[in-house]
């Protein structure tokens, strides 16, 4: 017998926000690609390899940071312009420009455009995504521009760059960080900065309010006072936020202060300067202003750990993200208490949230575990260091113990992957890779497993 005789029919594959994100994403960094293996894109005239290009390419665009390719010195401007342009359109979301440019173009918005970039925005309604692809374009535009004001003085007089250098690399930079890249003109990233408070600090806060998410700052916005009227995400990802940003920096200042190879040999306000930035970066940031390879083994442990959580949703961080460690922590503290319902800041949390939040973290553990394991058997590195690489690129930050460059091709290649699935998010990449949605239309009886 027949439970459900509805004619509601399954859309197509390809018209999925989930899938259409993926193709999109997928065929903008193949143009990418192809524009950073042009002779155009280099100094030299030969362009880069294929493995070259689409490491660099992928790691633009998922605003991760990892790198095989010396950005300074393998690109030229064009091939700058390249990772701009990606990290842009990375950060802000594809189908946001492309919604932007669209609109520019039509004075319109279609209905799928508006599905797909509510999926990518989490924007909760349809009607609202015109104001929020207008209000995210100005966030970019308005704090990247304060950030590059803010940096490019500094490099230009304490550091006698030529005014036009200054001025470019505080563009590059500003734009890296904001978009939580962590890419760098510099082989060294910001290490000639350390110290350099003036120049350090503006880009840390540039990553936070970045990855912090656009829910979050358009929310901060409009009732930065009024605490009490912020929502539970909101409410959620800032609690979560500052509570790890504090332990971040303080740990790594604690465990690196007598480090002669980190901050050691500093002087100690240059060291809390460091161990700040430092403390930000695993958000998501990517940047360096010391040797991370160089870090004692528990500073790279607490690292990978801050890197698998991330920052906050839709904006411009990856990892879990905080609001989701948060919704474990509470669960857990549920449980603790013996109680049946999670509630936090007068709210109670629906089943949905919980389970997406365990999904989300068990995929997420799961492919950095496997991977790690895959990558421990098949290359000459310890355990920790391969690790490492391997949530910097599942969560896409851009830290590095100075390995990536030195892999494989195919490993470099599984970790481009990892980037997408990163930024992405692994539920949706997952969703978009399935080949078809299951709807069960009935319930089974219900059974209770021993747990622990």
């Amino acid at each position: 017998m027949r439970l459900d005789s509805g004619s509601t029919r399954e859309p197509r594959g390809w018209r999925k926000p989930a899938r259409v994100f993926l193709m999109v994403f997928v065929a903008v960094d193949l143009v990418g690609t192809g524009l950073l293996m042009t002779p155009l894109a280099t100094p030299d005239g030969e362009g880069l390899t294929f493995v070259e290009a689409f490491f660099t390419a992928t790691t633009s665009l998922a605003v991760c940071g990892l790198s095989v390719i010396s950005i300074g010195g393998d690109l030229n401007a064009f091939g700058h312009a390249i990772i701009l342009v990606l990290m842009q359109a990375g950060g802000m979301g594809i189908m946001t420009v492309a919604s932007l440019l669209g609109s520019a173009m039509i004075h319109r918005f279609g209905l799928r455009m508006q599905l797909n970039v509510q999926a990518e925005t989490r924007s909760l309604w349809v009607g609202d995504v015109r104001g929020v692809v207008s209000r995210v374009a100005v966030i970019f535009a308005v704090l990247q521009v304060c950030t590059f004001l803010l940096i490019t003085p500094r490099m230009w007089l304490g550091y006698d760059m030529p005014f036009g250098t200054a001025v470019y690399s505080g563009f590059f930079h500003s734009v890296s960080a904001f978009n939580n890249a962590g890419l760098s003109l510099y082989d060294d990233s910001m290490t000639r900065f350390s110290g350099d408070a003036l120049i350090l600090v503006p880009l840390a806060v540039a990553v936070v309010l970045g990855g912090i998410g656009f829910p979050v700052l358009m929310e901060l916005r409009r009732a930065l006072r009024t605490p009490r009227l912020w929502s539970l995400h909101t409410k959620l990802t800032v609690t979560t936020t500052m509570i790890l940003f504090a332990v971040g920096a303080l740990l790594v200042i604690v465990m690196e202060w007598n480090n002669p190879a980190t901050l050691g040999r500093l002087d100690w306000w240059a060291r809390l300067t460091d161990g700040f930035f430092h403390g930000v970066m695993p958000r998501s940031g990517g940047l360096n202003v010391v040797d991370t390879g160089q870090m004692e083994d528990a500073t790279l442990l607490m690292t990978i750990m801050l890197m698998f959580v991330g920052n906050g949703s839709a904006g411009t961080a990856g990892g879990i993200k905080v609001a989701t460690l948060a919704v474990i922590f509470l669960v857990v503290l549920a449980e603790v208490r013996a109680q049946d319902k999670v509630h936090v800041f007068d709210r109670q949390l629906s089943p949905e949230v919980i389970r997406q939040s365990l999904s989300l973290v068990f995929l997420s553990a799961t492919v950095a575990a496997f991977t790690t394991i895959l990558l421990v058997r098949t290359t000459p590195y310890d355990t920790l260091p391969v690790m490492f690489e391997v949530v910097s690129a599942v969560g896409v930050v851009g830290l590095s113990t100075g390995i990536t460059a030195d892999l494989a091709p195919w490993v470099q290649c599984l970790l481009a992957v990892l980037m997408v699935a990163g930024r992405i998010g692994p539920i949706t990449f997952v969703t978009a890779l399935a080949f078809r949605d299951r709807l069960r239309r009935y319930d089974l009886a219900k059974a209770r497993p021993i747990i622990g």
